[in-house]
């Protein structure tokens, strides 16, 4: 299974303020705040977190048919600012992250060796949404291939397994 978030840096800058009163502990458990604290670039450490949450979140939701706001329930383990796992419910998740300018981007996946597999999907039209979980229909193809989509100002990024 896999997720993804992509992150515009600039248009998140103009449009959020993540150090208004109360935002870090809505959204990160206090192991994730210190990280965040501790950080010399936090601004960075707050949406790489949010990102990889997001991208985890898009598996959870589509394993388990829920549907709630539980951002505290989906715990980063931060390896490094390009890798890590989210723990959500018994679940974990691992995620690879790519930072390059303004364009922050996240893919989670249920297993490791599904990094590997990852293919773009280079033709929107190729994407079908059923009850709103999206996939891909090749036109050769017998079946649907799971897919994620995600968009954020200048972005897009929509992938599947190979």
């Amino acid at each position: 299974m896999i997720g993804n978030d992509v992150i515009d840096l600039a248009l998140a800058r103009k449009q959020s303020n993540w150090q208004r009163s109360g935002f870090l502990e809505k959204i990160f458990t206090v192991r994730e705040q210190l990280l965040i604290k501790s950080s010399t670039n936090p601004e960075l450490v707050v949406w790489n977190l949010w990102s990889r949450k997001e991208a985890a979140y898009k598996i959870f939701n589509r394993t388990t048919g829920t549907r709630a706001f539980i951002p505290r329930e989906l715990e980063c383990a931060y390896t490094n600012e390009n890798e890590g796992l989210v723990i959500c419910r018994g679940n974990c998740f691992f995620t690879k992250t790519c930072i390059e300018d303004d364009l922050l981007y996240t893919i989670a996946v249920t297993k490791l060796s599904h990094l590997e597999a990852i293919t773009p999907i280079l033709n929107k039209d190729l994407i079908i949404k059923i009850d709103g979980i999206p996939f891909v229909s090749y036109p050769d193809a017998t079946q649907l291939h799971v897919a994620s989509v995600s968009n954020h100002g200048r972005y897009y990024k929509a992938i599947t397994i190979q």
